[in-house]
């Protein structure tokens, strides 16, 4: 069988769901599956995951974004809404967000914070697949996606529908767990990962498996360099990054030219 390096060690039927090998065509299947049962503790998971550290990251993100009035967001994987609540501030609610998920169960933990919080214009519902995106091209100013894009089962692919939508000059912002470069941090952050968080999980969430697999997501996905190229083999431009907590996150940047 010919090999075709994809997404992570993805070959030509079969592609990883975490440290399993599993056929392309089920892996979006077992991923929706970890969502619907972390769906309600996803807050928490992500607290678990980074320490807290997550909400930083987020900022920085929407600092490098420099969001502006009038601007169309699409964020995808954004479920639960905390991008598309931080770009709606960022712009005093003069703007747009499409918040795309392939998960119903995120998405209704996303509709309900909105209206507990008062949300009631600005943003778009929508249960699509990164893959496949349900929008026209050059539709939207900036696309950005937070702890989502290691999921996805064909990654290459998910790249290429973002420089799709996006306008010329848009703006794509990628977040996303990478690979610790702190010697001593990376011992630590591994024994954690591996020892600790799935436990936590199974108490937190009664659902080991799921911080389980999403452990072992991190440790699959390509480091910040290795990403960097895929996404300027998608055809975006004037791609860099930032390391974030000594690796733990990385912040990926990229424009359609």
């Amino acid at each position: 069988m010919t090999t075709s390096r994809t997404s992570g060690d993805q070959t030509d039927d079969k592609t990883h769901f975490g440290f399993q090998d599993v056929p392309v065509s089920e892996k979006a299947g077992l991923v929706r599956g970890v969502f619907d049962s972390v769906a309600e503790h996803y807050d928490i998971m992500n607290d678990l995951m980074s320490a807290g550290v997550h909400r930083l990251w987020k900022k920085a993100m929407m600092d490098w974004l420099m969001p502006r009035p009038g601007q169309h967001l699409l964020d995808v994987a954004g479920g639960t809404g905390d991008i598309a609540f931080k770009f709606l501030d960022r712009v005093k609610g003069d703007g747009e967000v499409t918040v795309l998920d392939i998960n119903h169960a995120m998405l209704s933990v996303g509709q309900d914070r909105a209206l507990d919080q008062g949300r009631l214009h600005g943003l778009k519902w929508v249960n699509g697949d990164a893959m496949n995106l349900p929008l026209p091209d050059k539709s939207v100013d900036a696309y950005t996606i937070a702890f989502g894009i290691r999921n996805v089962t064909d990654i290459p692919m998910a790249l290429r529908e973002a420089r799709r939508v996006l306008k010329p000059g848009g703006r794509f912002m990628c977040l996303e767990f990478s690979e610790v470069t702190v010697p001593g941090l990376k011992e630590f952050y591994d024994f954690y990962s591996f020892n600790i968080l799935p436990k936590i999980g199974g108490v937190v969430a009664k659902d080991a498996e799921s911080y389980q697999y999403l452990v072992e997501s991190i440790r699959k996905f390509p480091d910040a360099e290795s990403f960097k190229n895929m996404i300027g083999e998608a055809g975006l431009g004037q791609v860099k990054y930032r390391r974030l907590s000594g690796g733990i996150a990385a912040l990926h940047s990229a424009w359609r030219l």
